[in-house]
């Protein structure tokens, strides 16, 4: 049997194999590909349900939230959270907004008990008013890059990543921000200058916790729908 050896190789070869085990490397450091987050919306197929269609496996005060032939709705203000937290995952989603609905998606959340010890990716018709308030934008910190929601009645789709201190959103099958929680250093303070809520810097906000919905919020206490909620863990 021959035996391989890298002095056998050409040139050529050697760079290839060098290339490929910098890569294979790569992956192993962080144990998936360089860039987790999906570039378009993925195929859920074999992914798990976030909420389970009899709602067991959620936090939520009794009769809050109601949950019909697959489609998820508010009855009351009150968030519904996962009992399971989670640090690194994909998760996708669809929801339907109605007339001045208000709501949104918090990730990883270290403190139920205070919506802003999470970050909330906004969803409504448009926007609420504040910095960064409008729908795909992370509350008060990272607007979306351009205006991507369909209109009253229609589904949306949001697929987002967390891994670590990188978050993404693609929305409606274009990627509206994709960045570094590391680069909000300073409370009160987002990289581009502005000023937010936040009593502490974004880079020291929990990496795993609970995902939530926010319930019927603003004046008009409109529904939003939310359907096809899945989620897929990065290992």
């Amino acid at each position: 049997m021959h035996t391989f050896t890298a002095s056998g190789c050409s040139s050529v070869t050697r760079r290839h194999a060098l290339t490929a085990a910098v890569l294979f490397g790569a992956g192993l450091m962080f144990g998936v590909s360089a860039s987790a987050a999906p570039a378009s919306h993925p195929d859920t197929a074999g992914w798990k349900n976030l909420i389970a269609p009899d709602l067991s496996n959620v936090d939520m005060p009794a009769g809050s939230w109601e949950m019909k032939e697959g489609v998820l709705v508010a009855k009351t203000h009150d968030t519904i959270w996962t009992k399971e937290s989670y640090d690194n995952f994909i998760l996708d989603l669809e929801f339907k907004v109605a007339k001045e609905s208000n709501s949104g998606v918090f990730l990883r959340s270290g403190n139920t008990k205070d919506v802003l010890s999470a970050l909330e990716v906004q969803v409504h018709e448009s926007e609420d008013g504040a910095l960064y308030g409008m729908v795909g934008a992370i509350y008060n910190a990272q607007p979306p890059a351009k205006k991507m929601q369909k209109p009253v009645g229609e589904w949306n789709h949001f697929t987002l990543t967390c891994n670590d201190s990188k978050v993404s959103l693609v929305f409606n099958g274009e990627e509206v921000w994709d960045v570094d929680l590391n680069n909000w250093k300073e409370p009160h303070q987002n990289p581009d200058g502005t000023k937010n809520k936040f009593a502490k810097a974004l880079k020291d906000f929990s990496r795993k916790g609970a995902i939530g919905l926010q319930g019927l919020h603003g004046k008009a206490q409109s529904p939003v729908w939310y359907r096809n909620l899945k989620i897929k863990e990065i290992k």
